[in-house]
């Protein structure tokens, strides 16, 4: 069986994890994988380089590059692929295009968020392209429901959770991560990790810290991410004088040296796929405070592996609220942390991600029906 996944970056983001992840499973389980790059490369390179996957670079140029979508149908003619998955929306049209051009037997999309951002153009393209797609892959219930109720049909789409290695500790004593980061010896973290995009809720984030820290006068906000909302969210953090208790560490490949120590991990976010960095959080057990939205609802078991607030006029309240809770119940913070722990080990792993993956490549290489390569 030879895969081509077409991804857009191979930046570190949560989509580009998963595939990169996915890959790198499927390699070492004697899969024949390759991977397309639309648009630029990024520091995942050199994890599919260790696995022995190649890369090739389309160099797609902006929203409309005729050669690049000329050249990746040329790629994929020459790679004679069984299936083509591909990845987040310019890679789904790009590559769902060569695909059916190229002539290739089966083809994947993998919608990985609820994309509130898509404008109705967006979404029929999504619909006009479903009907030359095999299966739809995406990673929450959440998502499901969102594209069901945009027109795609539900016989197609197939859930398949993210996947999560679990880590080694790390042994870093707690001292010396605070000395590191110029903080206090009893301060208590908290740790918000992701993109700075809108969709994110930092502002809630930093408006939580600020109630907390009218409650306790120990805890501090990590922001772990980079990305377009930074000036202004430190802006607007200087704004209401709170710089000494929320810091912005940009992005770091050392994060999960820094997160064993975080108190809780929060995820604010307005919608959601399903956050990498609860997966990772719950690892470590690490107790989770999110946002009651469906991706995160596939994650935490409210008040079992950590607490779920629902948006709206009492979030800020409630997400200060509930990690007050955990910073002040040793015990309960432990159990959170345990239960999440145990529930990404019979639900999240990497392996079941991967296993459930080349379960459905199966069943389509099984069926092999002819297939239609016009776009009605």
């Amino acid at each position: 069986m030879k895969i081509v996944h077409v991804i857009p970056t191979l930046d570190r983001a949560g989509a580009e994890k998963q595939m990169v992840y996915l890959a790198t499973g499927l390699k070492a389980r004697g899969v024949d994988v390759h991977v397309c790059v639309l648009t630029r490369d990024g520091p995942y390179r050199e994890d599919l380089e260790r696995a022995g996957i190649p890369i090739t670079l389309i160099g797609k140029r902006g929203k409309i590059d005729l050669f690049a979508l000329r050249h990746l149908q040329w790629v994929l003619t020459e790679m004679r692929p069984d299936i083509v998955q591909t990845w987040l929306f310019a890679a789904n049209v790009y590559g769902r295009f060569a695909a059916r051009r190229a002539r290739v037997p089966h083809i994947i999309a993998s919608e990985r968020c609820v994309d509130l951002w898509k404008k109705p153009w967006h979404f029929w393209i999504d619909r006009r392209l479903a009907r030359v797609t095999d299966r739809i892959i995406v990673n929450s219930s959440g998502v499901r429901d969102f594209y069901v109720q945009r027109g795609i049909s539900p016989e197609k789409i197939e859930v398949i959770p993210n996947g999560i290695v679990v880590p080694q500790r790390d042994t870093t004593p707690r001292q010396s991560i605070l000395a590191e980061l110029g903080l206090p010896q009893d301060a208590r973290l908290i740790g918000l990790v992701g993109r700075l995009w809108p969709q994110k809720g930092i502002r809630d984030a930093i408006w939580a810290a600020d109630l907390l820290k009218r409650i306790r006068n120990d805890v501090h906000l990590l922001i772990i991410g980079d990305g377009p909302e930074r000036e202004a969210l430190i802006r607007y953090r200087n704004s209401i004088e709170i710089q000494d208790r929320v810091h912005f560490l940009g992005h770091r490949n050392d994060v999960l040296r820094i997160m064993p120590h975080f108190d809780a991990l929060w995820n604010t976010s307005r919608y959601e796929g399903q956050s990498n960095a609860i997966l990772e959080a719950m690892t470590l057990k690490v107790p989770v405070v999110a946002s009651d939205i469906p991706g995160n609802r596939d994650l935490v078991v409210n008040e079992v592996t950590g607490f779920l607030v629902p948006l709206g006029p009492h979030f800020r309240a409630g997400v200060a609220r509930f990690t007050k809770k955990i910073l002040e119940d040793p015990d309960l913070a432990r159990r959170l942390g345990e239960a999440g722990y145990q529930r990404v080990l019979t639900e999240f792993t990497v392996e079941q991600m991967v296993i459930r993956h080349e379960k459905v490549y199966q069943e389509l290489l099984a069926g092999s029906p002819a297939r239609d390569f016009r776009i009605a």
